[in-house]
């Protein structure tokens, strides 16, 4: 009888001691989750401030320039190009080394980048400050959204990476509002000064985290370095491929019309609005309060109707996104026709349709891709979706309204939209199996760890 009662209280032992585990592994991933949604909303409130203070920009570094507009382009795209470029290096990285360590030096750099741009004296100046905030961005972009598919499970995994996301138009809004509300107050260069505190804390908060790879159920995947071929075969992943190449045509389409909508609307769509010295700050407030409501109801709701219809279409998170894009293209027709204050609703319904994919797309790029080389896959993806979408977006959306006009550039924006929903709905047949596939391997490989 003593043997079995020491054999149950082991047993209790064990259980006990596997529930905390699994609360502490639970609290952990909240706590990483918060992190990096912070991180996340610093990432892209760093990057709008700059479209937010375009107008001022142009008139201090490029005034009487003939091809002021195309110039002023090449901010975002200095910005994209060492994103971009630099995203595969961190990305390998990122598969070998600690990630929580590469995100918080990554953090500092384009924290102290930004801080930087506001002492710019010239145009050549801030194109260089802007290409260190895109090597910062750069270690950061990889590793983030790895960290949190290590930490969550498949079934939830899209509205967690949907909470990730919305810091994508919640942190834009606030760089246009913010941007907006400091040059009008302040000066233009302390909308980039007073970023640096936080970002250097989120850095620091960053080297007390521990890597999920260490406690993950996926770590029995990752005990192997990853070989050339397993980067070799994302290319061989249909999903993979087509959602790419879908997201890339999406960048694009989005990265022109968040570019330069409030230059566009303070420019040329100004004699809608009642004579305001204050016009450009309160125009990015108005557009940065659109851009949080529309993208944050968007990317929490693409999430969680991704996860929801997953039990009736497998290729769930294909089709919300492909729906999402066929809508945005009425609605920023609509933009271009429709006057003030009417047309801040079109706005409004084109950046919700827009925003919609966030989730479902990146949680598809994750669920395809195996762990051993996740980091590298997102990686991958960014320099692709940059290097053909959004890097070259702005300036040409430049040169064709030096050319002719923002409404002629607007509807190219708007037929990418179509093209970008299409690819998705072509990528619907192959992700139930590209999924599966993956998690077959997970599961053979954590039942021989085991």
């Amino acid at each position: 009888m003593f043997v079995i009662y020491n054999q149950h209280a082991a047993h209790c032992n064990r259980h006990l001691s596997m529930e905390n585990r699994s609360a502490t592994t639970r609290s952990g991933a909240r706590t990483a989750l918060a992190l990096l949604l912070a991180i996340n909303l610093f990432n892209y409130i760093d990057r709008y401030i700059l479209a937010a203070v375009l107008p001022i920009l142009k008139q201090q570094f490029l005034a009487n320039d003939p091809n002021q507009n195309g110039k002023a382009g090449l901010w975002t795209t200095a910005f994209l190009v060492s994103y971009m470029c630099t995203a595969p290096v961190f990305g390998w990285l990122a598969d070998r080394f600690s990630r929580w360590m590469l995100v918080g030096i990554s953090v500092a750099v384009w924290s102290l980048a930004s801080g930087w741009s506001g002492m710019a004296t010239s145009f050549a100046v801030l194109l260089c400050t802007r290409i260190f905030v895109g090597i910062g961005e750069a270690g950061y972009g990889p590793a983030a959204p790895t960290i949190i598919a290590d930490l969550y499970p498949l079934q939830t995994r899209g509205r967690v990476l949907a909470w990730f996301y919305v810091a994508i138009p919640v942190g834009s809004a606030v760089g246009y509002a913010f941007g907006g509300k400091m040059a009008d107050i302040l000066g233009w260069r302390w909308a980039f000064y007073l970023v640096v505190p936080p970002g250097l804390l989120l850095a620091a908060l960053c080297l007390l985290q521990r890597d999920p790879r260490l406690t993950s159920a996926v770590r029995s995947t990752i005990v192997k370095r990853p070989r050339l071929r397993d980067y070799v075969d994302l290319f061989r992943v249909p999903s993979y491929v087509i959602n790419t190449a879908a997201m890339t045509v999406m960048t694009f389409a989005i990265g022109g019309f968040s570019a330069w909508m409030p230059d566009y609307i303070f420019l040329d769509r100004h004699n809608e609005f009642a004579p305001s010295e204050h016009l450009l700050g309160n125009i990015g407030l108005t557009f940065g309060a659109i851009t949080a409501a529309a993208g944050l109801t968007a990317t929490l709701t693409g999430g969680w109707l991704g996860d929801k219809l997953r039990s009736r279409f497998a290729s769930s998170y294909f089709l919300v996104s492909a729906l999402g894009m066929l809508v945005s293209f009425p609605a920023t027709i609509a933009v271009i026709y429709v006057r003030f204050p009417l047309a801040w609703f079109m706005i409004f319904v084109a950046e919700f349709f827009l925003f919609l994919n966030t989730g479902p797309s990146n949680t598809a790029l994750a669920n395809v891709t195996s762990p051993l080389v996740r980091a590298s896959a997102f990686a991958l993806n960014i320099l692709i979706i940059h290097l053909l979408g959004d890097a070259i977006s702005p300036p040409l959306i430049g040169v064709v309204r030096d050319r002719w006009n923002m409404n002629v550039a607007l509807f190219g924006v708007a037929v990418m939209m179509v093209l970008a929903g299409f690819l998705w709905l072509w990528g619907a047949r192959f992700l139930p199996r590209d999924t599966m596939k993956v998690e077959g391997a997970i599961e053979q490989s954590a039942a021989r760890g085991g």
